[in-house]
């Protein structure tokens, strides 16, 4: 294992996936408490369309990418909150119109290109020096901001409206949450690929719930997983010559399952128990 981690791409894709894969687990407890976990899928179509015209065009990728899905986030607060289109048709409409729009430039251009290909499914070859740093970035303002405005977010997580109630500015927040989400659903696009990368936002949080209760509990175990399986999948990716992201998504995805089960059981033993 340790001639594993002498090659410079795998401590990039070791170090970027551990940051990304926590702030995804912390805003993934929120995100699927609040009923919008669906979000980093959609917006993860939106990426692929704003990476497909940014390779049409020959601009950066991240440079297009990153301003037009964090624009998408705030339009699917903005429309969820107006009471006209709910959450989930607001993500259904700009997620498919992006991914449209994606696949129309993709075939009027010179077609999928290598870097294109990357972004789609992830590829820790394709990891940077560049994407290393922002991921770094994007951990520590994660961190910092989730722990300063600890209180708000978990009212504004669990009731909005008595919240808003206590004063508390809950669109102000909302709007970190979707911005947050969708800074880290770009970053993790290259690692993850653009199919896959919502799954560190759904199956950590829904993993910490059947062992842990309380929000904090469930946000720090959220983070252990989180981290634990995506090393997991790197090093299972590595000797298996499996790809990365889809590694990582089995993972979690066992582990859901295994933690499922036993809770089931568990509670099964004791309401027998307790019918005696």
């Amino acid at each position: 294992m340790l001639d594993m981690f002498s090659y410079g791409f795998i401590l990039r894709a070791a170090l970027c996936g551990t940051l990304v894969s926590l702030c995804s687990a912390l805003l993934g407890v929120c995100l699927v408490q609040k009923r919008f976990s669906m979000i980093g899928d959609g917006l993860s179509h939106v990426g692929f369309g704003a990476l497909a015209v940014a390779a049409a065009l020959g601009a950066a990728p991240l440079n297009v990418a990153l301003p037009v899905v964090a624009l998408s986030a705030v339009l699917i607060l903005r429309f969820s909150q107006s009471g006209k289109i709910k959450g989930d048709a607001a993500i259904a409409m700009l997620s498919t119109g992006a991914l449209a729009v994606g696949v129309m430039v993709v075939s009027l251009s010179s077609g999928i290109n290598t870097d294109l290909y990357n972004y789609m499914f992830g590829s820790i070859l394709a990891m940077s020096s560049r994407d290393v740093l922002s991921a770094v970035i994007l951990a520590v303002l994660v961190l910092v901001l989730f722990i300063l405005f600890y209180n708000k977010i978990f009212s504004v997580t669990f009731d909005e409206e008595f919240a808003r109630a206590t004063g508390v500015r809950a669109g102000r927040y909302n709007l970190l949450i979707a911005v947050l989400t969708a800074v880290t659903v770009v970053l993790g696009m290259r690692m993850m690929g653009t199919l896959l990368i919502s799954s560190l936002i759904i199956f950590p949080p829904m993993s910490a719930k059947q062992v842990c209760r309380s929000f904090c509990s469930v946000s720090i175990c959220a983070g252990v997983i989180s981290v634990i399986c995506f090393l997991l999948g790197l090093i299972f990716s590595y000797y298996m010559s499996a790809p990365t992201g889809a590694s990582v998504v089995i993972i979690n995805a066992v582990l859901f399952l295994m933690l499922w089960i036993y809770n089931r059981s568990k509670e099964i033993l004791i309401c027998r128990f307790w019918s005696k």
